[in-house]
């Protein structure tokens, strides 16, 4: 028996969430209208504090997007023309269109089959291959995205970028609040970007990102980078920057959103797992390498026929969404680096049958058994 569209089921519920944490949202908003520092307010200062501690490094910067999160790091490193960065094909241009926005080099590197993410192996034998290929230009970094909430294999990258001199700027926009082998996301490798985009295990209620290192030197420098490469105040700039400022509001909202964060983690585990148990006869639902934990910011799921699947999910009412149906080596974006389809067969065989289903922690047991019950039908 085929069951009909009868429900309204929300991709990610942002109002249950904000119907729980409605008070205390409403106590740091006024705070913020009661003492008027809307830039660089106190409030700024309190989250990297709570942020870095939570993340377990020393420093965090926080800043207006995701995308600064990793174009900041990158301007401290002074990358430019002659540079070239490793990164995966399989991810939101953002993390590409940084390197490239500094006129860099880009260069991908396929996936792991089960993880989605960049593969070491694979990595390795890129970086070989430019080395010997003596372009003239030089190898400066790698990017690993820590795609649908897991972290990228880092102990590998790590001694991988160690062999040639690189450093690692975690892209874990995806997944903070995840680990790695018992570390928290972001703080793997030199430096770590995460965004606090709406739709984000943590997220504000607008654009938003945080930077996290060791290092003070670099910290220094991604504070002054953050508000136009000021000096010793903001009419002396010792070099070009941006206005990549967080806004004291959005820092309320994470504030008031980090209370229950934890909780909210376990909840998207929970149902993570609830997931796999009743779908992994029917689909190849999402492998999450062993001792590591994923914060879920998606559930994708692969899938044969797949766009004949969501419309039928589309007609029972059960949202998806499509994560990332074209890899970056394909987009005419970046058709100057001269890829062509066939040069990263996972990236492109994940990206023609990959599809993400509700997943926040908010979703109810019955929901969830209709979701499980269209697809499996």
């Amino acid at each position: 028996m085929t069951i009909a569209a009868t429900k309204k089921i929300d991709f990610i519920d942002l109002k249950a969430q904000q119907r729980r944490i409605r008070a205390s949202l409403e106590q740091r908003i006024t705070k913020v209208m009661d003492h008027g520092a809307y830039i660089m307010g106190p409030e700024i200062a309190e989250l990297e504090e709570k942020l870095a501690k939570y993340v377990g490094m020393k420093h965090c910067v926080a800043c207006a997007s995701g995308t600064d999160a990793l174009l900041m790091p990158l301007m401290a490193y002074d990358i430019g023309p002659g540079d070239v960065i490793f990164t995966s094909p399989f991810t939101f241009i953002a993390t590409a269109e940084v390197i490239a926005l500094l006129g860099a080099g880009v260069v991908f590197v396929d996936i792991d089959p089960r993880t989605y993410n960049i593969d070491p192996v694979k990595l390795d034998e890129a970086i070989q291959k430019f080395v010997k290929s003596n372009s003239g230009k030089k190898a400066k970094g790698i990017i690993p995205v820590d795609l649908f909430g897991q972290t990228a294999d880092y102990d590998p990258i790590e001694t991988i970028a160690k062999k040639y001199g690189l450093f690692v700027l975690q892209d874990a926009a995806q997944s903070f609040g995840g680990t790695y082998k018992g570390r928290k996301a972001g703080s793997s490798g030199n430096v770590g970007a995460t965004s606090f985009f709406p739709a984000k295990p943590l997220g504000c209620y607008g654009d938003g990102g945080a930077i996290f290192c060791n290092d003070d030197a670099m910290m220094q420098k991604l504070r002054s980078i953050r508000v136009h490469g000021q000096g010793s105040d903001k009419y002396n700039n010792i070099r070009i920057g941006i206005n990549g400022r967080l806004d004291t509001m959005q820092a309320a909202v994470l504030l008031a959103k980090m209370e229950i964060f934890d909780e909210e983690i376990r909840l998207r585990n929970n149902i993570a797992s609830r997931y796999s148990d009743q779908l992994k006869n029917n689909v190849l639902t999402p492998f999450v390498q062993p001792e590591c934990m994923s914060v879920w910011a998606q559930y994708s799921i692969l899938a044969d026929h797949r766009d004949e699947m969501l419309k039928k999910l589309k007609s029972r009412g059960v949202p998806t969404a499509v994560y990332y149906p074209k890899p970056l080596h394909l987009q005419d974006a970046f058709r100057d680096l001269g890829y062509k389809r066939g040069d990263f067969p996972i990236s492109e065989r994940i990206a023609d049958s990959i599809f993400s289903i509700p997943m926040h922690p908010y979703l109810s047991t019955e929901d969830q058994d209709y979701i499980v019950k269209a697809i499996v039908e």
